[in-house]
């Protein structure tokens, strides 16, 4: 990929786009050996161990949101990309269930936002999770049933939701940011040195398996100094992450199910995007919450058997990620611009060829 990657920028090509189509291609497969994969904890030329502070974090408040002593993370930063660091599954066995329970139960409930908004009725998308169940538990055998509310969600965001179509925030469209997610992100942060960081909005992006997330750079928040911290749960995918412009040719590297990304410092606004969902049913099939115990305060929970079943079901074939973003710096506010109409609208790369990835307005499909 190296030499196809100088190719490009030699003839002046988008060199990004053209490494994108490449991974998401289907015919012919594309060759994977120059992913990396932290997960095997290979440090070489371009990977090298990062620097946590073990010592802001307090073992028991790590193990509060299922996460394993600081100490004991794998964390690795690239070569040229400052700022950038990767963490390969921090999570506590048993723990991961939780948070991906949140995503399918919990967060896609109003008073948050999600793209089935666009064309249904409130009372429609008020209980996504108890309207899926009945299909997803017990799916028919041989008959293609229409897909669930669940199965159709691509995105949901919480706190200050974002503007698809000014491609901003505002005062006025707020919701409170779960406190379970913020105290996670806290620790995350906490822990790669970005002390007293505000979780004020989340993007989750619901990816089936043919699903992509287009070229793009993560510049509407007001404060580019803090970092955006990115989880995956689920099946796994292949990330890019390129230069500040989109003829610098990007490297590709797995994203695994309890992976966490922070992108931070001049890695804070680089392109980036997910060309391809790659099968990773082993690792998922050893997600099962077994019979796990927390200590008192704890803000993770066993799931139970019947929401496991669901959320088995649906990850065997998606996968998750959630970004986490403080908005706003320390004194700063929001202008004062009256609001646009229509606070959800489509978010398309390429307008003239898009208008049927509507309902997904943060992810391609094939």
């Amino acid at each position: 990929m190296a030499k196809m990657a100088a190719s490009v920028v030699e003839t002046g090509e988008d060199a990004f786009r053209k490494i994108f189509k490449l991974y998401k291609r289907r015919s012919p497969p594309p060759d994977f050996n120059d992913v990396i994969d932290f997960s095997k904890c290979v440090t070489n030329d371009k990977i090298f161990p990062a620097k946590l502070d073990s010592a802001a974090v307090h073992d028991s408040d790590a193990a509060k949101v299922g996460l394993h002593p600081v100490q004991d993370w794998k964390a690795f930063t690239l070569q040229g990309y400052p700022g950038f660091i990767f963490i390969t599954n921090p999570f506590s066995r048993g723990s991961q269930p939780f948070w991906v329970r949140q995503c399918l139960k919990t967060y896609p409930q109003k008073p948050n936002v999600c793209n089935l908004d666009m064309h249904m009725s409130p009372t429609d998308t008020q209980d996504i999770w108890t309207k899926s169940v009945p299909n997803l538990s017990c799916p028919s055998v041989g008959k293609r049933e229409p897909r669930t509310l669940l199965e159709r969600l691509r995105w949901v965001t919480l706190g200050y939701h974002y503007n698809w179509n000014s491609k901003t925030y505002s005062a006025n469209h707020y919701t409170p940011f779960p406190s379970e997610l913020h105290l996670l992100s806290s620790q995350i942060a906490t822990a790669c040195g970005f002390t007293g960081f505000n979780a004020e909005a989340g993007i989750l992006n619901y990816y089936r398996s043919d699903s992509s997330l287009g070229i793009h750079v993560d510049e509407s928040e007001l404060d580019h100094s803090r970092p955006l911290l990115s989880f995956s749960f689920g099946q796994s995918a292949i990330f890019l992450l390129g230069g500040t412009h989109r003829q610098d040719p990007p490297t590709a590297m797995y994203m695994h199910s309890g992976d966490v990304m922070i992108m931070s410092g001049q890695s804070r606004l680089l392109y980036h995007a997910v060309p391809r969902i790659v099968p990773a049913n082993q690792e998922v099939a050893a997600l099962e919450p077994g019979q796990c115990s927390w200590e008192g305060g704890a803000v993770v929970e066993q799931v139970s058997e019947e929401d496991w079943t669901v959320c088995s079901r649906y990850i065997h074939s998606s996968r998750i990620n959630m970004t986490v973003r403080q908005v706003l710096g320390q004194g700063q506010s929001f202008p004062e611009i009256p609001p646009l109409p229509g606070h959800i609208e489509e978010h398309q790369e390429d307008n003239t060829k898009r208008k049927r990835y509507s309902d997904s307005p943060y992810t391609e499909e094939t």
